[in-house]
């Protein structure tokens, strides 16, 4: 089975490695970046992905932290190289926010989403991403929704491949109700959920109303969660604010516990798909 691969991710994994290997060779950011004749802010972005590293930037560190074996050196080289690469998402017109989750969630082995006002863009037909995009970006030109909605068609991939995300979404009964894009494209996107449902790789749970008060009812948020342990797992919270990504392990352990919490709340996935077809 062919591991699912994303430069972005692969870029993260080469800072934390880049970073591992500076901390072992008893170096600050400062020294490295003295010994380097480059800026401290230079070094910061290596080890935190904000810049990609070159062939090159990857051959002066490893002289430098004393990284000796052939093996890790090429591996560092190998990380290097597949970061640079294009991802197939580069084809669209992203915003670089909406291209790095995308990229993030290319290579992630699980998903666990809270959805409080739409489908998530992985379940969703091409009629109702069409109608949440110029929702959500009302600016956005013909040509602009166009690419958004073929991007988040292609997305889906993730949920038949062969190595499947595992993607556990909890919808809060508002999204049942919600019409978007009017009352047929509506009912086609609950057929289609009813449909994904039966994928071993998708969980679908919704929130009741009944439930009430609920730790996210204020929060839109996704917890990505990868298999390479050089890889940290990311939660992308989504707003009028923008789009935040928050790596700090306690954030990571508050969003968990509220997800946890969030699915002992909802309906089961059984009664929720019941729920879901009286809907359509």
């Amino acid at each position: 089975m062919a591991e699912r691969t994303s430069p972005t991710v692969r870029r993260r994994e080469l800072a934390y490695l880049l970073r591992q290997y500076r901390l072992d060779a008893d170096l600050s950011v400062k020294d490295a970046a003295e010994a380097l004749l480059c800026s401290q802010a230079k070094i910061s972005r290596l080890e935190t992905a904000q810049r990609g590293a070159t062939l090159r930037d990857v051959r002066d560190l490893c002289d430098l932290y004393r990284v000796t074996e052939s093996a890790d050196r090429e591996r560092l080289m190998s990380l290097a190289r597949a970061s640079r690469e294009p991802g197939w998402w580069q084809r669209f017109d992203m915003e670089a926010e909406t291209a790095t989750y995308v990229g993030l969630e290319a290579a992630a082995q699980t998903i666990s989403d809270f959805e409080p006002s739409v489908f998530p863009g992985l379940l969703q037909t091409p009629e109702y991403a069409q109608a949440v995009s110029r929702a959500f970006r009302p600016w956005f030109g013909t040509e602009q929704v166009k690419q958004a909605v073929e991007a988040r068609i292609a997305r889906q991939r993730l949920l038949t491949a062969d190595d499947a995300i595992d993607f556990w979404t909890i919808l809060d009964e508002a999204v049942l109700h919600r019409l978007v894009g009017g009352p047929d494209v509506t009912r086609e996107q609950l057929r289609r959920t009813v449909e994904l449902a039966s994928l071993p790789s998708v969980t679908i749970q919704v929130m009741p109303f009944r439930a009430g008060a609920h730790p996210a009812i204020d929060s839109r948020f996704a917890i990505l969660e990868f298999r390479q342990r050089e890889v940290a797992n990311v939660v992308h919270v989504e707003g009028l604010v923008g789009q935040i990504f928050l790596e700090q392990p306690a954030d990571l352990q508050r969003y968990r516990r509220a997800f946890e919490q969030l699915r002992a709340l909802a309906c089961s996935p059984d009664e929720s798909l019941e729920i879901i077809s009286q809907h359509i």
